[in-house]
């Protein structure tokens, strides 16, 4: 059987972790399926096992080294780890005249520092096992700093930084790092929710499939060692970028 796969960052099933979950499953992997909420993990492990696949929930709060620890030990009581995919983070607009210390810490926190802490447990066990993916969810942010968005381009930069010095330092040991740039509107359940008419008005194909993505992953990970890719951007045929 593959090795595990970790998605971190992972809840609603039409979302980026959701499609991860059921595509690296699809292709043979166990997966350990991480979030924040008990009830959508669960309801996502469901899912893929119904599908055919294997799965198991797991409660993580990536801004914490203890259930992070926990997340990390129940991994490797199942063997050989083949990809950890750290998809956690967040967003909302906040003009930077209303953006306060404690808000812009709690996005930092989350989007970069949980990068750090994976990466913290992560990069041993691969190291040992001198193989294995460890992938980084970014952003159009990760590039630039849009007006209002100032907390948001903070983490993702630094978690872009983070994710280039693993994959030179970590790379000569067998570990493929990799950061992939979703620059546009993702179609799941989080958007369609807030901003439903807004993926209306961009069109048919005008928004990411988080299927795509997961495709995109997949097609990272299987990569051969001669020719690997560290950073690669996902986004509409229509976007203005």
């Amino acid at each position: 059987m593959a090795g595990t796969v970790i998605v971190i960052g992972a809840g609603a099933s039409n979302g980026v972790g959701g499609a991860l979950s059921r595509k690296f499953a699809a292709g043979g992997h166990p997966v350990i399926i991480a979030g924040r909420t008990e009830a959508k993990v669960s309801a996502l492990a469901d899912e893929v096992n119904a599908a055919g696949g294997t799965a198991d929930p797991f409660v993580v709060d990536v801004t914490s080294a203890e259930t992070q620890d926990a997340l990390f030990a129940h991994a490797a009581d199942k063997g050989e780890i083949s990809a950890v995919l750290y998809n956690a983070g967040n967003n909302a607009v906040i003009p930077f005249e209303e953006l306060d210390s404690y808000t812009f810490e709690a996005f930092w926190r989350v989007g970069c520092l949980g990068g750090f802490l994976t990466a913290k447990r992560a990069i041993p066990l691969l190291k040992a096992q001198g193989k294995g993916s460890l992938f980084f969810t970014g952003a159009s942010g990760s590039l630039r700093g849009k007006a209002n968005f100032a907390h948001f381009a903070s983490m993702k930069a630094g978690l872009r930084m983070l994710a280039q010095s693993l994959a030179r330092e970590f790379g000569p040991h067998g570990i493929h790092v990799a950061h992939f740039i979703i620059d546009g509107v993702i179609n799941g359940d989080m958007v369609r929710s807030r901003f439903g008419e807004y993926l209306d008005h961009l069109g048919e194909d005008g928004s990411l499939s988080p299927d795509a993505i997961a495709e995109a992953y997949w097609y990272v990970h299987q990569q051969p060692r001669t020719a690997w890719t560290h950073e690669l951007d996902l986004r509409p045929f229509k976007e203005n970028w």
